[in-house]
Formats: C-alpha cells, sequence, structure tokens
C-alpha cells in the first residue's frame, strides 16, 4: 500500500496505520487487504515519537493512561501527560548515574507506576530494557547479567538481597526502602527534568531483550528493536480489539514478553487506559467487581484464570465489556461455552511467541473454530512448513516467510549466531509449532516441534529442570513431563532414574522435590515424581512421548498413577 498523501513523519504513518487497522479489524478479509506496516525509517523512538506525542496531545493529556488497583482498595491513577513527565523526570535521573544509548537495564519489578516509568525513561535514553521476572532467584539473576551484559538494575528493596551473591560490573537502584550501596530511585522526583525528550536512536537499534525459556540448560536472550515490538504489535492491538480511549485489563505477571504485549504496548498504541488489579490471592468476585467498577472494555486473561472464573458466579456482563480473550494455551470449549451462555460474548484465543508480536489470531466480529487459533493477522506472512521437504503445506511446521520482511520479528538471539541460522533456515523463521489449517484458513496448534510446555501460564523446558535435577545425588537420569491439571493446564512431573544404593520411596521424592525447589525459580517447581525406567530409542534418546501419553491417558480415564509421589503430600 501506498504510503498516505501527506504523511511525511514516522509517527504519522504509524498512526495512520493504527487508524487502518481500527477501523477495519471487524472485517477480517477488508483488514487484510487494506492493511501494510508503516515502514519508518531513520530515527525513531516510540517512547518520544508516539507516546510522549499521544500523553502531550489534547485530546489525550488529562486521560488516565494508567490505573492501578491493590486488592485492599488503595489505587493511584496517572494521566497521559504526567506519565511523559514523570518518565522524563526518571530519564534525566537516570543519565546523571551514567545510562546511555545501548546500556542494558534489567527492570525487575511488580505491577507498580515505577516499572512503566523506568520502561519510558530507558527506552527514551536509547537504552535496552531487559524485563525480569521477581520470582528468579540469585543464580539466574548472575546468568542474567553475565550473558545479558546488563549495567543497571532496577529492583525493590526486597529483592536487592537476591543480588548480594551476583558478582558483575553494575549498578544497583533499589525502588523503596534504602539498601547500603545502592541508588534510590525516588532520588529521580528531586531532580529538574531535561524532558521533552527527542529519539537518539534508528529504527533497527535495539529496545528490548527477553529471556525465554528454550530447550537447552539456558534460557534463550530475545532481542526487538526500536520497530519489532512498538510498530509490531499492532497485530496485538488488533487482534485483542482495544480501541481509543478504551479501559483494557490483562492478568499478566511483569518480567515476561506477555505483560509488555498487553500491560504495555498494544492498550498504549491504541491511546487507552491500562488498569491493573493486584492480588496476593485469587479471588473471582473481587475480580469481577473490579470488571465492573472500572468499566473495563477489554479483558484479557490466561486459561488459569478463565476456569478459576467460571467456577464461579459470573454473573451479568460487566456494562462496557465488549471484547475477552484467552492467552497462553488454548482453552477447552466448555469454559468459552460457559462465558458465551453467561455473558453473551465468546473468548476468543490467538498466538505468538516472544520473538514476535500475535501472528495469528481469532479477530474482533469473526466467527471462530472451536479449537482453532484463528488465521493469520493482517500483515504477517504465516505459512506451514513441512518440516522434512521443506515444502508448503496444510499440516507442517508453523513459519513466517522472511522474503516478505514481517515487521513483527525479533532482531535475533544475542550472542547464538547458530541458533539464529538454525532458526531463520530456508528462508523461514522457525517457531518450533506444529499447527494445522483448514479450507477456510483457520489455523489449529497441534504441538511443538520441542518438549517445551506450560504450566500456570508459564514455559516450561523440560532440558532446564532435568538439568538441575540430576546433581542431585539420588538421580542417575530423569525426563520432565507434563501432567495434565484441571487449574495449572499442566505441572510439571519428573520420571527419575535412581542411582544405586538409593530406594524408591516417599523420602527420596521427598529430597528430589526439595532439591528441585531450592534451585529453580518456584515457577518451575516439580511436583511429580515417580521412580521409573525410562524409554529410549535406539539411539539411546528418552522418549518424552510415551510418557506423555501415559500422562494423558491417567488423565483422561480419571485414574491417579498410585506410583506416583506429590508434591503436596511430603514438601511442607
Amino acid at each position: 500500500m501506498a504510503t498516505d498523501a501527506g504523511i511525511t513523519t514516522n509517527t504519522e504513518q504509524y498512526r495512520a496505520a493504527r487508524d487502518r487497522l481500527v477501523a477495519s479489524i471487524g472485517d477480517y478479509s477488508r483488514a487484510v487487504e487494506s492493511f501494510s506496516w508503516p515502514r519508518l525509517t531513520g530515527a525513531f523512538n516510540w517512547a518520544t515519537d508516539w507516546f510522549d506525542v499521544i500523553a502531550r496531545s489534547p485530546q489525550r493529556a488529562g486521560q488516565t493512561a494508567l490505573w492501578i488497583t491493590e486488592e485492599g482498595g488503595a489505587e493511584e491513577r496517572y494521566t497521559f501527560a504526567e506519565m511523559a513527565d514523570r518518565s522524563d523526570q526518571v530519564a534525566t535521573w537516570l543519565q546523571t548515574l551514567g545510562v546511555g544509548k545501548g546500556d542494558r537495564v534489567i527492570v525487575m519489578l511488580g505491577n507498580q507506576v515505577e516499572l512503566w516509568e523506568s520502561m519510558l525513561a530507558v527506552a527514551k535514553l536509547g537504552a535496552v530494557v531487559m524485563p525480569t521476572t521477581g520470582a528468579l532467584g540469585s543464580a539466574d539473576l548472575a546468568d542474567r547479567i553475565t550473558r545479558g551484559g546488563a549495567g543497571f538494575v532496577v529492583t525493590n528493596a526486597v529483592d536487592a538481597d537476591k543480588f548480594a551473591s551476583v558478582d558483575g560490573q553494575y549498578t544497583g537502584i533499589v525502588v523503596g526502602d534504602s539498601v547500603p550501596g545502592w541508588h534510590r530511585y525516588t532520588d529521580a522526583y528531586e531532580v529538574v527534568s531535561a524532558g521533552p525528550f527527542t529519539a537518539v536512536t534508528e529504527v533497527d537499534d535495539p529496545l528490548l531483550v527477553y529471556f525465554t525459556s528454550g530447550t537447552t540448560s539456558k534460557p534463550k536472550l530475545v532481542e526487538h528493536s526500536q520497530i519489532s515490538y512498538p510498530v509490531g504489535h499492532l497485530s496485538t492491538m488488533a487482534w485483542i480489539g482495544v480501541t481509543p480511549g478504551d479501559v483494557h485489563l490483562a492478568i499478566s505477571s511483569p518480567g515476561w514478553a506477555k505483560h509488555a504485549w498487553s500491560c504495555v504496548f498494544a492498550p498504549w498504541i491504541a491511546e487507552a487506559t491500562i488498569f491493573v488489579y493486584n492480588y496476593s490471592r485469587f479471588d473471582a468476585a473481587a475480580l469481577m467487581g473490579q470488571l465492573r467498577r472500572a468499566g473495563v472494555n477489554t479483558f484479557c486473561a490466561p486459561p488459569t484464570v478463565w476456569r478459576m472464573l467460571i467456577q464461579a458466579d459470573l454473573g451479568a456482563k460487566p456494562e462496557g465489556l465488549r471484547e475477552i480473550l484467552g492467552a497462553g494455551e488454548p482453552l477447552n470449549p466448555d469454559v468459552i461455552a460457559k462465558v458465551q451462555d453467561a455473558w453473551g460474548l465468546t473468548i476468543r484465543d490467538g498466538f505468538g511467541q516472544t520473538e514476535t508480536t500475535l501472528l495469528v489470531g481469532n479477530t474482533p466480529g469473526q466467527a471462530v473454530k472451536a479449537g482453532s487459533m484463528g488465521r493469520p493477522m493482517p500483515g504477517v506472512p504465516v505459512v506451514l512448513v513441512d518440516p522434512v521437504t521443506g515444502e508448503l503445506t496444510d499440516e507442517g511446521e508453523l513459519c513466517l516467510d522472511l522474503g516478505a520482511h514481517p515487521l513483527n520479528l525479533m532482531t535475533g538471539y544475542l550472542g547464538d549466531p547458530q541458533r539464529n541460522t538454525a532458526v531463520m533456515a530456508g528462508g523461514y523463521y522457525h517457531t518450533g509449532d506444529v499447527a494445522s489449517r483448514d479450507s477456510d484458513g483457520y489455523i489449529t496448534y497441534i504441538g511443538r516441534t520441542d518438549d517445551v510446555f506450560k504450566s500456570s501460564d508459564y514455559k516450561v523446558s523440560p532440558f532446564e529442570l532435568e538439568s538441575v535435577l540430576i546433581e542431585h545425588p539420588a538421580v542417575v537420569e530423569a525426563a520432565v513431563v507434563p501432567q495434565p491439571d484441571d487449574t495449572r493446564l499442566a505441572v510439571p512431573k519428573a520420571y527419575v532414574c535412581l542411582a544405586a544404593g538409593f530406594s524408591a520411596d516417599a523420602e527420596t521424592a521427598r529430597s528430589i522435590m526439595e532439591f528441585a525447589r531450592d534451585h529453580l525459580a518456584p515457577y518451575l517447581k516439580v511436583r511429580r515424581v515417580e521412580f521409573f525406567d525410562l524409554p529410549k530409542t535406539i539411539s539411546g534418546k528418552i522418549r518424552r512421548v510415551d510418557l506423555r501419553k501415559r500422562e494423558d491417558q491417567a488423565h483422561a480415564a480419571g485414574t491417579p498413577i498410585a506410583t506416583e509421589y506429590r508434591y503436596e503430600d511430603l514438601v511442607k
């Protein structure tokens, strides 16, 4: 599509593409035909050239940009203009600490205003944000500091101790109470702002680095540019159906790519309000109350939350609620049906990766096919490739055609040229996911080409868990597979081959699970252990497919496996 007449700046091109997508997404065919990515060139910085522009416009300056509510009732609201000014002030202060273009900054914060402030501030300086979950321990953080080349860390005082044993040349910045040797984030509010800032980055300069689980023992480092996420998330915005002036709520934990998807880029691209509800323990009734009180228009939640909601009384549809979505894994048809019956709204699914934005989705207003992820998003060149022949097919690995120059794709994996070569082989970006396509173009997920699975909406790499388990003296070999779980989707189960001298009993199982607990992040907790002769191929590779089948069959039959040990029974 030709650039609109009279549109010359990157910001204007960006807005025009956004407006076309908002206007057309309710008609899938029209959206596909009319949309093309804005091809931005030269200097561009999303924080200065988009966020600040809308934040200081007459239309949005006084609108709430960020609305944070705590389960106790306390809340904070910040307008777009206030967020622009506050992030300018933080950026000014960060400059005095030495943060500059290209520096990598770990941001390990909860859903608090400092998270959004610091992300905007770091971006304005041309530095690189490294979002990190607070669930990590010292060993994982050391890996991120070392391999990620982080020069700065922003975190809460309660998490600062995790860095006590983490070596490296980095500057610590702490939110909350003072910590010896760390700079106090609140000092930022005392400086005179040097804003408004102007772009110091080019379109291809890095903006974000994410760590994501893979099939190796170390997480992959995914790098995104100033446009691959900031512009690429036009596809995510369109899938959500969020529009200017909306209130958007997504249940998502900071530090993971999905948080940036739905709690930063997509809503602010749409000029919408980000509504956050913080809670320590899930309460369906309380969440429903917040949906109604805040007048939420678009709501995205992981399958675990949807399953919990339908177990409670959904009641009447919250006034104003227009679009509802699931993310992470496909939802069971009965969950979708129960919500449809109660609210008259259909939970829509979608598919993407940390390496991309939304690739495939059930878009607003379109027919939803049970089990399908939907159709390729406008502008996204999705193809299915036979993993053996490399030919295009209707069932194969879901890939992106690199010849079509997909804008919403990562720059690449940092420090891993071999992996980059493999994942971009043959003129395609390979997602590692297998899917099928029907005659109407709807795509249905089949499975991974590797063994990564989701548990409570977190991605789990079996290899990562196994690498820790075999360090236990009782473990000769281990194979981790997902055990289906009605609430968590799946829980990690370890099949263990014991070393000589150890008994296959509850005490050994408890010791192994406690060891895993102490050496892995909480979301990687091994919840089942079974002592087992591991099935193997002729070449000696463990056949996890056989173990998965065993778990699926037991779950389908409703028969617990009597020979396994359960975390909740043994570990207090």
